[in-house]
């Protein structure tokens, strides 16, 4: 963690330039993009869009993730606490909303000179293994062909249960996807503080972190000022994780100013969450991933073993939880039961209870069945 220092900040903006970031992922929140009425704030987005024509035209590919569809379609139907006073009001709202949103984004890009493309996804789509390489692939061609993805939730059908909830690790996880360098935030916010600024004179802005820890964590507030939008800081922080491990920079910066990402190209102000090196395709996507079918816990040996490399071997296990078949993801957590690893399993819940504490010479005899090299193999295994 570093504090701010003018000479820092320019670095922190150069690397999203279109010379050092070939792709970029851009997420506005609805508190920037809507208005207190729930109308769209359309010369500030038209703002935005010249940024965009202007990177794009430089070279850059950019895909938007854009928050507004439920405070726009909550205006037009009249619906209590823009739209989120229920689930059935939510999705009725994106269902109208996003029909309104995804035409003021293509009338300005294509006042640019540039196609917009609309795309909303659930969170099945990119947490299902064959899904987000089919998504990947339609990110891929469209922004190879110089199209502006409008990425969304696709809220009209997410329920309560299976849904990102916030755009912010939406946004991570697309990033993922496109294969993109970068992520920029823009906020009601201008990054990560070391306190909430709103309460403490005295907190400062935290320009780069290099790792998300204990202390980092701490620092997030929950919740969002305006009341339209779905984030905090945590969802923030939970989106930079996934953008670390699936090799991209991410970026917190104010929105809330005219020519938006204009501006933090010019100063730099924001947080920088540092991109983990050397993580593959594979482990990226796990890493990145939401949900889990169950969970394996093990003892503080197979932590260490884990974190130097190793596969999780069942004499290292002390519980299972979760029904869980052989292929599925399942989180490794330690006996406090915090989450330390993510992997896709070598057996069912069923056999993996069998063998839990046990060596490998007793597995045949216990399962009946010749066993596997290891419970989750370290080629299919990622650090959370």
């Amino acid at each position: 963690m570093r504090m701010a220092h003018d000479t820092h900040t320019a670095n922190i903006a150069a690397r999203f330039a279109p010379g050092a970031c070939h792709r970029l992922v851009v997420k506005i929140g609805s508190a920037l993009l809507v208005d207190p009425a729930g109308a769209i704030r359309r010369e500030w987005l038209a703002g935005v869009v010249e940024d965009v024509a202007e990177r794009v035209h430089a070279g850059q590919q950019v895909a938007i993730v854009s928050s507004g569809a439920i405070a726009l379609g909550a205006r037009r139907l009249g619906l209590a606490k823009g739209g989120r006073a229920s689930l059935e009001d939510a999705q009725a709202a994106a269902a109208t909303g996003q029909i309104g949103l995804s035409r003021a984004w293509a009338e300005l890009l294509h006042a640019q000179g540039l196609t917009a493309a609309q795309m909303l996804v659930t969170l099945g789509d990119l947490e299902e293994r064959r899904r987000y390489l089919n998504a990947a692939a339609t990110l891929d061609r469209l922004l190879s062909l110089g199209v502006v993805p409008i990425i969304n939730e696709n809220d009209s059908v997410a329920t309560a249960e299976i849904r990102f909830g916030d755009n912010d690790r939406l946004a991570a996880r697309i990033a993922q996807a496109a294969g993109a360098g970068g992520v920029i935030l823009l906020s009601d916010v201008d990054g990560l503080y070391t306190a909430n600024p709103t309460r403490d004179p005295n907190a400062k802005l935290i320009p780069e972190v290099a790792q998300i820890d204990a202390r980092i964590r701490a620092m997030a507030d929950d919740g969002s000022d305006s009341g339209m939008g779905s984030g905090g800081m945590v969802s923030k922080l939970a989106a930079a994780r996934i953008a670390q491990t699936g090799g991209a920079h991410l970026a917190i910066a104010s929105g809330k100013r005219d020519r938006p990402l204009s501006a933090f190209a010019a100063d730099g102000r924001g947080t920088l969450f540092l991109a983990a090196s050397g993580t593959r395709a594979r482990k990226a996507w796990l890493a990145g991933r939401l949900t889990a079918r169950g969970r394996i816990v093990v003892d503080d040996g197979a932590v260490a073993a884990l974190r130097h490399g190793s596969s999780l071997l069942a004499a290292g296990a002390k519980a299972v939880e979760g029904n869980f078949v052989r292929g599925d993801v399942v989180e490794i957590v330690d006996a406090t039961g915090v989450a330390v690893a993510r992997g896709l399993v070598e057996y069912n819940a069923a056999d993996a209870a069998r063998i839990v504490g046990r060596r490998s010479a007793a597995h045949a005899e216990l399962l009946g069945y010749a066993p596997r090299a290891a419970m989750i193999h370290r080629d299919h295994l990622v650090l959370i």
